[in-house]
């Protein structure tokens, strides 16, 4: 029977292992990590950044140290990835939250050179404190690459988690693709296709699900304003605005499961689209399908996006680019690498991506399919799945 999903406390733990096996190479006597997507993927422990400062120490002996405020103690000492944790009683109280870091940082056996993937707890949301180097004494160095490089090679465990994000962003869009229509809103389309989709995610696997976010809970579907003429701004926001026959539709889709995300979007029309409309759509689908194509082991992500702008340059379609080819995928809706011509990393199997060549039309709307996909040994595995051709993708007006 199965009973988890979740990344096992052993896999938390190699990942430690490595990255404090790549900084003591490098002469760092641990590392301190504040970013809440790191603490995460290092110690499975999922909390909402506020004021309160939270940290994550590994040791130069390997033992994992989480320092939090008073009112995370329970939640943290449940994590049984970690071997220690510290806690302050509140920020910016006294003795102060930073106090308690010194201390465990001191305790940790870290000093002279330190990994850090910044220096000191970021000033968010009214925090103001030391930086590491003021605290300590310490001599911080940033670590962020290398936990950069190990964050974009998935593992089966990972992967798992990303395909059932996908199963379930695809229910979703599939729901909100069938209550659009002429006179609803975005906003009751999304909402009701996100329930419902959430609804039926836990009837599934809600004993063995978390969603280990603190931007979503569930499976959701919407539009986020891209609609109309507003199809045409790549991160417009949602307005609650209508829908109207001849309306070009941009739509994403998604659902954290354990922290990890996939991403689907379509392009729909309301209604038969015009000539030019269905023109923009067939050529976003031959970016797209270029994109496919160049994606391999061994080829730099800036070939990949070159290879698409060299179509825009080919068919004048310039005018209508607005952002790069896409980006890797799984904690953050937004990883590194990026199908960019300014990032040169080698893919490799493992990697996760997703591919969204767009084209942006004020006078017509934006055309953008997006798809999350797998490298492999030889090429890629395509791992979301709703339809991508036209007549699929008509609502009726």
């Amino acid at each position: 029977m199965l009973t988890s999903i979740a990344i096992s406390p052993a896999e938390h733990a190699a990942r430690c292992n490595a990255l404090l096996a790549e900084v003591h190479e490098a002469g760092l006597s641990g590392v301190v990590l504040f970013d809440p997507y790191y603490v995460l993927y290092y110690a499975g422990f999922a909390f909402v950044p506020t004021e309160r400062p939270i940290a994550l120490v590994l040791g130069s002996d390997g033992t994992r140290t989480l320092v939090v405020p008073r009112l995370e103690l329970e939640h943290a000492q449940a994590k049984s990835t970690l071997d220690r944790v510290e806690h302050y009683l509140e920020y910016p109280g006294s003795p102060r939250a930073e106090d308690v870091l010194a201390s465990a940082i001191a305790n940790a056996g870290l000093s002279g050179a330190v990994g850090a993937d910044q220096d000191g707890y970021p000033w968010i949301l009214g925090y103001r404190g030391p930086t590491l180097t003021e605290l300590c004494g310490v001599d911080v160095v940033r670590v962020v690459e290398r936990i950069e490089r190990q964050v974009a090679l998935k593992s089966e465990a990972e992967i798992a988690l990303i395909r059932e994000s996908v199963r379930w962003g695809n229910l979703a869009h599939r729901l909100l693709q069938r209550y659009t229509r002429v006179g609803a809103t975005e906003t009751e389309v999304s909402q009701q296709a996100s329930d419902e989709a959430t609804f039926a995610m836990l009837d599934a696997i809600g004993e063995i699900y978390r969603a280990q976010s603190f931007v979503s809970s569930g499976a959701h579907a919407g539009y986020r304003g891209q609609i109309g003429r507003n199809a045409a701004i790549p991160h417009a926001l949602a307005g609650n605005l209508g829908f109207q026959p001849g309306d070009v539709l941009v739509t994403g889709a998604s659902a954290p499961v354990w922290g990890y995300l996939s991403e689907l979007e379509r392009t729909m029309f309301v209604g038969d689209p015009a000539p030019e409309q269905e023109r923009m759509f067939e050529h976003m689908l031959a970016l797209q399908d270029l994109a496919f194509d160049a994606i391999r082991p061994g080829v730099a992500c800036s070939e990949v996006d070159t290879a698409v702008r060299s179509y825009f340059e080919e068919h004048e379609l310039w005018s209508h680019w607005r952002h790069h080819t896409g980006h890797a995928i799984g904690l953050r809706y937004h990883e590194g690498p990026f199908l960019d011509t300014g990032d040169d990393t080698v893919i490799e199997p493992g990697m996760v991506f997703t591919v969204e060549p767009g084209l942006y039309a004020p006078e017509l709307g934006g055309f953008r399919h997006s798809d999350t996909v797998l490298v492999t040994t030889d090429g890629i595995e395509i791992l979301t799945y709703y339809p991508r051709d036209l007549p699929s993708l008509v609502i009726p007006a």
